[in-house]
């Protein structure tokens, strides 16, 4: 390809455009010709592409100088996908096999081959579908525990991680997506928002005229842009994550920025509780979904206990950087003050986590970018009662984080809300 001129690829020019590829020859077969094509990118932003041929199959996926999902009227820098392969290659190496494998990165074209994941399936399709996968909680509150501790001041030498941090900073297109969609614009009449159905309208109203919930917002909107604690996935939710029984792997960190620890997480968990919400949309009779619900509950405790538990193991084990220094505590044979910071940061943590879950609720269902979760349900009725049942448990987490203790008592809200027999 020419390494000048950005060019769209499409399923019939990509053979001849990519076929003098070394590594796509060596991985999908040396006859360009006999390559099959298929587009299956369904996100918001790029295209993506399966490439198959006698020797296997990789994917390729390429930036747009836009929006997918609006259009040319609203551009985007191909940068962006120079942030995703950096990420999946630090990804990579702080948690081993759980990120696929790049083969190849061509910068002027904004795209990125590598590994194609099969029999694997999105995650969130898998949730819609009623399937309980046994590794996800566990495989992912290590993956966010192990990238996040490893990404910080916590793990890094100083020089290092600011170099990554300046870096990163430079993903500002993507992160104003964020501040704007997540943090802003659900809580006003914003020119991009939507929801699906008018049965909304009431409480859209009440979580829009509500004073505590908007400063909340915007407190943590601060957190996001200036607690530059470690590099994020930025994006990270169940269709993020692709799986079978036996294996988990995290896709598409094109968001990836300097964050909160807590960001994660807590987008991540947001999207279990959203998918909890959602099954009575999906269920054929009352209470046939019980099990799953009672499952994408424990697999929110699961993913948080691993993740705590994990962190704590690396604080043990791998505090190395400039933060709460072993010269400090352990090296002073003051190993219980080492211990007490890291109830403080977890403590801290916890309580960002549920800040924004709380908003990312709110923003897949008041913002631009819905999930298939509440989106899949055709009856209206429905959908608007599991909508809001998520709403509701989206301010609360958000308003009342301060005060929330356990994830028990979450539980114990979210079973209530379910209860309720209308929206």
């Amino acid at each position: 390809m020419d390494k000048q001129v950005f060019e769209a690829l499409s399923a019939a020019t990509l053979p001849e455009k990519l076929g003098g590829n070394t590594v796509l020859r060596e991985k999908i077969g040396p006859d360009f010709s006999r390559w099959s094509v298929k587009e299956v990118g369904d996100g918001n932003l790029n295209l993506v592409f399966i490439v198959s041929g006698d020797r296997g199959a990789a994917i390729v996926k390429q930036a747009l100088p836009y929006v997918r999902l609006v259009g040319e009227s609203w551009p985007l820098p191909l940068k962006r996908s120079y942030f995703e392969y950096h990420a999946l290659k630090r990804q990579a190496a702080r948690d081993p096999g759980l990120v696929p494998e790049i083969y190849f990165f061509d910068e002027s074209q904004a795209l990125i081959v590598m590994e194609f994941l099969t029999p694997h399936v999105i995650l969130r399709r898998a949730l819609i579908d009623g399937r309980q996968l046994p590794k996800i909680g566990r495989d992912l509150g290590l993956f966010v525990a192990r990238t996040l501790f490893r990404g910080s001041d916590l793990s890094m030498a100083t020089r290092e991680k600011k170099t990554d941090l300046a870096l990163f900073a430079d993903n500002i297109e993507l992160c104003d997506i964020t501040e704007n969609l997540v943090f802003s614009d659900p809580y006003f009449e914003a020119e991009l928002n939507r929801h699906t159905t008018p049965q909304l309208d009431p409480i859209v109203a009440e979580l829009r005229a509500d004073r505590d919930l908007k400063v909340e917002a915007q407190r943590l909107k601060h957190l996001f842009s200036a607690k530059a604690e470690t590099l994020c996935h930025g994006d990270l939710h169940i269709g993020s994550v692709m799986v079978t029984d036996d294996e988990t792997r995290v896709i598409d960190p094109e968001f990836a920025f300097y964050g909160p620890i807590s960001f994660d997480v807590g987008m991540l968990l947001a999207n279990f509780w959203m998918s909890y919400f959602s099954q009575s949309g999906h269920e054929n009779a009352p209470s046939a979904r019980d099990g799953m619900r009672t499952y994408l509950l424990d697999t929110v405790e699961v993913i948080w206990e691993t993740f705590r538990t994990e962190f704590a193991h690396l604080w043990r084990t791998e505090r190395n950087g400039i933060l709460y220094q072993a010269s400090l505590f352990e090296a002073r044979n003051d190993p219980f003050g080492a211990e007490q910071a890291l109830d403080i940061v977890i403590d801290e943590i916890w309580r960002e986590m549920l800040g924004f879950a709380g908003v990312e609720m709110h923003r897949r269902i008041l913002g631009l970018a819905h999930n298939a979760d509440f989106e899949t349900i055709v009856d209206p009725d429905r959908r608007a009662a599991c909508e809001t049942r998520a709403l509701k448990l989206g301010r609360h987490l958000a308003v009342n984080r301060h005060h929330i203790h356990s994830l028990k008592d979450i539980r114990a809200l979210a079973e209530r809300l379910q209860k309720e027999t209308s929206a």
